[in-house]
């Protein structure tokens, strides 16, 4: 049986059209992505950014089961730190009773971690990264570079997580919150007091949980005591890969949902019919992702010729060097060739695979060609 291949929609603004356009492409691009054979269509979650939509994943997901009929749909992540566990639970067991078998609910930490801790974590001296390297044929680049001890982004984050309804308790048991969810989705949860609740629209939904992360950290000792199924961000994190399926396989416990460790891995792709117009489109992500590294929010994904207009400093492009130098551009086989090596070095079950361009059209016909060539 062929690794499953799935994909992973922010609803990217392109540079001249709105967040309604956005919205309305992420739809078709389900629609077709079930014709052209895809195992599943997770949407992102992303807040105050002009440049994505994708800032409902309930909503969104709801939108694109209803469009379509077998491709299974869910989310890349749902930042549990801007929701109540219960809450969670209810609106993809809502999203499953009203499509069985179809709901998937992925699980993330964005929102759980203070501002501040980001800056330590990021921004605080400390040992000189390691460098890049390849293992079984996989760039695994150094440690990036980071922006987060500039002081107006500190203020930025600190003010988008009070906007966004940050829990003040919510940064300690992750592992505790997740199980919450699972009880509410099977029979029930009974608080330290002993005091049962049930949640009808949740309990014995059938939404197939997973937990998403970029390090060997609480989200993939999560996963792993639990016993569900994790998702490694390798375009989003490509340094830290290796370490997050290592540590998420060395604490699996088997459960209920899974006899065995299972895992996904994330890539980002931009497919054509020959190298030099592969490259062409993808030439404005690297803009793109300096405008989420620095700490502005996404910016509406530019045009090849826009982004050829911006002047870069050096700190600028080591700021995005290891996303760029990960992202799998060319034919489908070259992309393929490369996702293979992807899948061998993780031992990954499943591969998601990202696309940004500008045009919505090249966009889907990236995702077409690769179906193909994957099949």
């Amino acid at each position: 049986m062929s690794t499953p291949l799935s994909i992973l929609d922010l609803a990217v603004v392109a540079e001249g059209r709105s967040p309604a356009d956005a919205l309305r492409e992420s739809v078709d691009l389900a629609r077709q992505a079930e014709q052209f054979g895809y195992h599943r269509f997770w949407v992102a979650e992303h807040h105050l950014a002009s440049g994505v939509a994708s800032s409902s994943p309930a909503v969104l997901i709801t939108l694109i089961a209803d469009a379509t009929e077998r491709i299974r749909v869910g989310s890349g992540a749902v930042l549990l730190g801007y929701y109540a566990p219960l809450s969670v639970a209810e609106q993809f067991g809502t999203i499953a009773l009203a499509h069985p078998g179809r709901v998937d609910l992925g699980l993330g930490r964005s929102g759980l971690v203070k501002a501040k801790d980001l800056v330590k974590r990021f921004a605080a001296p400390s040992a000189p990264p390691e460098p890049s390297r390849v293992v079984d044929g996989l760039l695994i680049p150094g440690t990036a570079k980071s922006a987060f001890g500039q002081p107006e982004t500190l203020a930025r984050l600190e003010a988008g997580q009070r906007l966004l309804g940050a829990r003040e308790d919510s940064g300690g048991d992750y592992t505790g919150q997740v199980r919450q969810i699972l009880d509410f989705l099977t029979t029930g949860h009974t608080n330290a007091e002993g005091t049962e609740f049930h949640a009808p629209t949740a309990e014995g939904a059938d939404a197939q949980v997973w937990v998403l992360g970029s390090s060997a950290g609480p989200s993939a000792k999560a996963a792993g005591e639990l016993g569900l199924p994790f998702t490694a961000n390798y375009h989003v994190s490509p340094s830290t890969v290796l370490e997050a399926v290592g540590a998420y396989r060395e604490a699996f416990v088997p459960s209920a949902n899974l006899a065995h460790p299972h895992v996904m891995v994330s890539a980002d792709v931009v497919v054509a019919e020959d190298s030099a117009t592969a490259k062409e489109l993808a030439s404005p992500y690297a803009r793109w992702v300096l405008s989420i590294r620095a700490g502005d929010g996404a910016i509406p994904f530019l045009t090849p010729e826009e982004a050829a207009e911006f002047p870069w400093t050096d700190d600028q492009r080591a700021l995005v060097a290891d996303r760029v130098a990960t992202q799998f551009v060319g034919t489908a086989q070259e992309v393929t060739e490369q996702l293979h090596i992807l899948r061998k070095a993780t031992q990954a079950d499943e591969i998601m695979v990202t696309t940004v361009t500008h045009a919505h059209a090249d966009r889907v016909r990236s995702f077409e060609l690769l179906a193909k060539e994957w099949q």
